[in-house]
């Protein structure tokens, strides 16, 4: 390899999962590509009479996501992104500021549903992903 991508791979490497989502998304956006799994692949055939295929599984993972805070409800999000985050003031205030933005990845379906009715009690506007 090149000692330009070594060093890309290498800054890579200490992204957070926040900064590499946000960096695919800038990737898909600028180059106009998408870095979703392709949906069929091959299509098959089913022959007449075969069973139904089995059913989808329900997702069990959740990502809450801040997708806007009003300028006269920042304080109030802001805190509860602390609460709910962990992070210290800077960082939660990048996170606020920089969004649409994943406030919590992965959490279960109520844990996700408190987390957004607490933002949106504060003034954010949340989404379930």
């Amino acid at each position: 390899m090149s000692t330009a991508t070594d060093q890309i791979l290498e800054q890579l490497k200490v992204l957070t999962l926040l900064e590499a989502a946000e960096l695919v998304k800038q990737i898909e956006e600028a180059f106009g590509v998408s870095a979703a799994a392709p949906a069929g692949g091959m299509m098959v055939m089913a022959a007449p009479g075969a069973a139904a295929a089995e059913p989808v599984e329900e997702q069990t993972e959740f990502n809450v996501v801040l997708e806007e805070v009003p300028a006269d409800r920042k304080i109030a999000v802001l805190k509860i992104v602390r609460e709910i985050t962990g992070l210290g003031l800077k960082e939660a205030k990048e996170l606020v500021e920089s969004t649409p933005k994943a406030v919590k990845e992965g959490v279960n379906k109520e844990s996700a549903e408190e987390i957004s009715k607490k933002i949106a009690d504060a003034g954010g506007k949340v989404v379930i992903k």
